[in-house]
């Protein structure tokens, strides 16, 4: 049964914590600098070179989703102290339930700005390009690197991200021998960043007979999307571009006509492909986006004063090298071995139910910069 005391504690404890956040938020300075924006597009001749606005328009989708939840959190408290002054007078069972949701509401939404304000380095606002590349093993391995695919997409889904599938090569009896995808969202990279590095599941294989408990690994590499804002320079005399006839589905055009494109820029080795589209041309935007992006990622990391290995000198997909494992059999846990995190509810977590390891691998980062 709801008790006003404990609520009445719960909602002083939050109202003390809105507080101590609020100080450290500006949505009066966000408001100042839309209005900034807007007069700048309302100005005449503005849009006479629409690709310069490009991230001006960038910045203002991310002003007026901070707006709003800035002042979705401002609405929750207050609506969170009407309750309580009606809960003080009347403590009908109907009045302390809503009370109890509005606490439930104000601590998930301060939790959410908490965690935003972890999301505090400049590509942390960008889309992510996250690649899935199952280890050895085979089927079993690319049937783990499919469901890591489904488990991403789940969470975008959750999150309300759009998804584009930049390239896909199906596995040769069951789920996929690699992946790309494209992520679009508010701070998608910044959430996502965390995820790089080795997965590795335990279960009963469904494609062994004899019922035996297998391993298997997968690579997930994320990288910020370089968008159309950021100028990457390219040399079109540092890249070999390759041709060749798709692999995957899509319709008959895309599997007899070359119009896969893999491009290399040559000083770096580094790598990009796509084989999803149809046109060779549009293959081709695609992959040069997706190139400039992984070295928009290389100069990020030289900023950062940390070394850009290539992906073939990452850490091996084996053993010893994982940042999470996902256990099915004999007992059913998800841990993260670089927070501790540990989760019981395997089904949830596959099913795209990843913030207490996005949240918690933010925390730790951020810990590791205060010490």
């Amino acid at each position: 049964m709801l008790q006003l005391a404990d609520l009445r504690t719960k909602s002083n404890a939050l109202t003390e914590q809105f507080n101590s956040l609020w100080r450290r938020l500006d949505l009066k300075g966000n408001k100042d600098r839309l209005d900034e924006i807007e007069k700048q597009l309302s100005s005449p001749g503005a849009w006479d070179n629409p690709d310069k606005l490009t991230p001006v328009l960038q910045e203002k989708s991310q002003l007026e989703s901070q707006i709003d939840r800035l002042e979705t959190l401002m609405q929750a408290k207050d609506d969170l102290a009407e309750w309580l002054a009606l809960a003080e007078e009347d403590q009908s069972p109907e009045v302390l339930e809503t009370l109890s949701a509005q606490t439930a509401l104000l601590e998930e939404l301060l939790e959410q700005t908490e965690l935003n304000l972890l999301l505090s380095a400049p590509e942390d606002q960008n889309d992510a390009i996250l690649e899935i590349h199952p280890g050895a093993g085979g089927t079993e391995a690319q049937d783990w690197a499919k469901m890591l695919l489904r488990m991403y997409v789940r969470w975008a889904d959750r999150h309300k991200f759009k998804v584009e599938y930049l390239d896909l090569l199906d596995g040769d009896e069951a789920g996929i021998k690699s992946v790309t995808l494209r992520i679009k969202g508010e701070n998608a990279y910044g959430f996502l960043k965390g995820e790089k590095g080795i997965h590795r599941l335990i279960r009963i294989s469904p494609f062994d007979s004899s019922g035996r408990r297998h391993t298997s690994f997968a690579s997930i590499d994320i990288i910020p999307d370089a968008g159309k804002g950021i100028t990457v320079d390219i040399k079109e005399g540092d890249l070999r571009i390759d041709v060749f006839r798709s692999s995957g589905p899509g319709g008959q055009s895309v599997n007899t006509t070359s119009s896969a494109v893999r491009i290399t820029h040559i000083p770096t080795g580094v790598t990009a492909q796509c084989q999803n589209e149809k046109s060779q041309h549009a293959n081709k935007d695609t992959a040069l986006q997706i190139l400039k992006s992984r070295l928009y990622e290389i100069e990020l990391r030289k900023v950062q004063d940390e070394r850009q290995a290539e992906y073939a000198g990452k850490m091996d997909i084996s053993f010893g090298s994982q940042i999470r494992t996902y256990t099915l059999q004999p007992y059913r846990l998800v841990k993260d071995h670089r927070t501790n995190s540990e989760i019981g509810d395997v089904d949830s977590v596959l099913d795209g139910k990843l913030d207490q390891f996005l949240r918690d691998f933010l925390l730790y980062l951020h810990a590791e910069k205060t010490t």
